[in-house]
């Protein structure tokens, strides 16, 4: 056993060390300052590369470069940082461009609290970009969560080429508690693909049929291209519409396609509940006090805690859910995620609770809402 005794941020940091990221960059902000000051820490030994930019939008850019020079790259930010990331994530869907970006978020609108959470990104992250494609959000409910989603994200970002958001919140971010650090999950590390050698390489073509281009880096032996414009395989601007319907068509179906293989969750059956309570962050943690006293109370309840949120896994939702006569869902907002649950599953016995006042959602709050639907 080895333990420690460390909050979400640093376990994320952690996370991304053991990824092989070596390269981050970042701009303070409350609640995810602390990434970046362990960053600090932990890359130069590694001859990685730690900066801090001048803004958001300058460190996200160095971000981006890094990754098109071939370097695994993380930043981490807040609410009003993603909103200055929004043209750069565009630019990381649109061209294929390997990244990791951490939102620990907290109370808004606009600046908001700094020193109080809320999960009111979560339709901000998928929808945050100039073409409403699709991206993975991540959400994880504690520091173990974090390490291990952080370990996921940079592989899914390897694998798919594209942006992964982590979706904390400040009260796991700045929150310690012990974690044993042998216990955690290796996934192991997933690289971004190289060109065959010998082959013609095309920075976005797709030649063996898989929907993930080949990588070469920016600056390398072989000719590699980037822009933001549409382009077409060869990486150069193009207006030929059918081009760019066949390239938006496979950046949409990279990732919705691939959503049940990438569905992270954790779901405890109870016998005999006719009622599930859905989760997500750290909302799981009173939910899961709440699911033990209800229990003792002679009232089972289920709990399923989604990790992916982005895509929706439907598949998993309608795999579990058809099990039950009523769902609860609970989240810290004014019911971003109920939507989405709406809509997978139309039909059901739905109840939300929620609340957006900077204040966790307490077990007996769960328990009121289980006992009064």
């Amino acid at each position: 056993m080895n333990l420690a005794f460390i909050e979400g941020n640093e376990a994320i940091a952690l996370g991304a060390m053991a990824s092989g990221c070596r390269f981050f960059a970042g701009y303070p902000i409350t609640p995810a300052t602390t990434i970046l000051n362990n960053m600090l820490k932990y890359l130069p030994p590694e001859g990685g590369v730690c900066l801090q930019g001048e803004d958001e939008i300058a460190s996200i850019g160095y971000c981006l470069g890094a990754s098109m020079a071939g370097m695994k790259v993380m930043t981490a930010t807040s609410g009003p940082g993603i909103s200055l990331y929004s043209e750069q994530i565009s630019f990381a869907i649109g061209s294929e461009i390997p990244l990791v970006i951490v939102n620990i978020q907290r109370l808004g609108p606009s600046t908001g609290s700094a020193t109080l959470g809320a999960d009111g990104d979560i339709q901000f992250m998928r929808w945050g970009n100039s073409g409403g494609l699709p991206v993975i959000v991540l959400a994880p409910a504690d520091p173990r969560e974090c390490y291990e989603l952080t370990r996921h994200a940079f592989n899914l970002a390897e694998t798919y080429r594209c942006p992964i958001f982590i979706a904390s919140n400040k009260e796991i971010a700045m929150t310690r508690e012990s974690v044993d650090l042998d216990a955690l999950a290796d996934p192991g590390i997933v690289d971004r693909r190289p060109s065959p050698a010998g082959s013609n390489y095309l920075p976005f073509a797709t030649p063996d049929g898989i929907q993930v281009p080949y990588f070469e880096p920016i600056g390398g032996d072989i000719i590699s291209r980037q822009t933001s414009s549409t382009h077409g395989p060869n990486g150069y601007i193009t207006v030929d519409p059918v081009q760019i319907e066949a390239n938006i068509e496979r950046l949409r179906d990279k990732l919705s396609q691939a959503a049940d293989g990438i569905a992270h969750c954790t779901y405890d059956a109870s016998e005999d509940a006719d009622t599930l309570l859905l989760t997500y962050g750290v909302t799981t943690r009173a939910a899961k006090t709440a699911v033990r006293q209800l229990k003792a109370a002679g009232k089972p309840v289920s709990l399923l805690s989604l990790k992916t949120l982005w895509p929706v896994p439907k598949k998993k939702l309608h795999e579990i859910a058809d099990k039950y006569d009523r769902i609860v869902v609970v989240e810290m907002n004014l019911g971003q995620y109920f939507r989405e649950i709406e809509r997978v599953l139309p039909g059901k016995q739905l109840t939300f609770m929620g609340q957006m006042n900077g204040k966790l959602i307490t077990p007996a709050q769960i328990e009121r809402t289980v006992h009064n639907g």
